[in-house]
């Protein structure tokens, strides 16, 4: 698309191109107020399980209820997401950015030394991991500052019986999750029941405040990280919307999503923009398997990539 013709067409001469960077003070509240404008919309789905926007509201508020009741971690500090396209992330995400904290995306396939590098580069004190790469964080969160860590099966996000078969699965029978042992870890299911139960105290997030370390892909030398703030991630979100105003209808859009959430295009387009325009986004944990990515809605366990 040329996107200065588009602007020439769409705004001519003598209109402003601007765009109210004031719309939202940060994207807590572009994520607050999406989740009641949609409430009763589906907002994210993958391996069987669907989130509504009311969903999403609730589990967040669960996950950020037990990082400020149930932990030392205070607004600013840094906690680490290492997981593939699920459910549970955006719960994770949003969930610590409502408590204020700073979210490190990660990389799921990462080594051990880069994980290693891009913890302590970023100062994490937390981190929330798939099972499936738990034993790589096993070894790595010693020598780091991690704190608090929080393990997540990948069928976390279903109802209960069917959590349960399914992780039962794809440990013991598809033997996807090589052992580990993280003393003092927590299951993410028992972090949201408890969270549940804890009063949750709104944190004021100003524009400047930095909302995401965002890793490069360190080809020429180790990752650094990209400082976002919520004023770059909204002034992206609304730089875009001009241009989806015609084609994209809110609240009844589905968005197919293979590209990982925790890459920043994903990442703005699915948990930003999409996301504000009340769409629907079907999360693609492995693209890699083309049939599997064809004959979604049931993408089954054992299409997960190999950790």
């Amino acid at each position: 698309m040329d996107f200065e013709q588009f602007y020439q067409d769409k705004y001519p001469a003598g209109v402003p191109r601007e765009v109210d960077l004031d719309k939202y003070q940060s994207m807590v509240d572009v994520f607050e107020q999406a989740v009641k404008k949609y409430a009763d919309r589906p907002a994210f789905s993958a391996v069987g399980a669907t989130l509504t926007y009311r969903d999403l509201d609730t589990q967040s508020r669960n996950f950020a209820a037990w990082l400020q009741n149930k932990t030392d971690l205070k607004p600013g500090d840094r906690i680490a997401v290492q997981m593939p396209n699920l459910p549970q992330y955006p719960v994770v995400v949003f969930g610590a950015m409502r408590a204020g904290l700073i979210v490190v995306n990660t990389n799921p396939l990462y080594t051990q030394r880069e994980m290693e590098h891009q913890f302590n580069d970023s100062g994490a004190k937390a981190l929330v991991v798939l099972a499936n790469m738990a034993d790589n964080a096993e070894k790595v969160v010693p020598q780091t500052g991690i704190e608090h860590v929080i393990i997540t099966e990948i069928a976390d996000m279903n109802s209960p019986i069917k959590r349960t078969l399914m992780n039962a699965a794809v440990k013991h029978l598809k033997k996807m999750v090589p052992a580990f042992n993280i003393p003092g870890a927590h299951k993410l299911p028992a972090v949201l029941g408890a969270g549940a139960r804890e009063k949750f105290t709104p944190v004021e997030t100003k524009k400047d405040d930095i909302a995401v370390l965002q890793y490069t892909g360190g080809t020429t030398g180790v990752a650094k990280g990209a400082m976002l703030t919520h004023s770059n991630l909204v002034a992206n979100l609304l730089q875009v919307r001009p241009m989806m105003e015609d084609t994209v209808e809110e609240g009844k859009e589905v968005v197919i999503a293979p590209l990982p959430l925790y890459h920043i295009y994903s990442f703005t387009l699915n948990c930003g923009i999409m996301l504000e325009a009340g769409a629907h986004n079907v999360l693609i944990p492995n693209p890699r398997d083309i049939p599997g990515f064809v004959g979604y809605p049931e993408f089954l366990v054992d299409k997960m990539p190999k950790m």
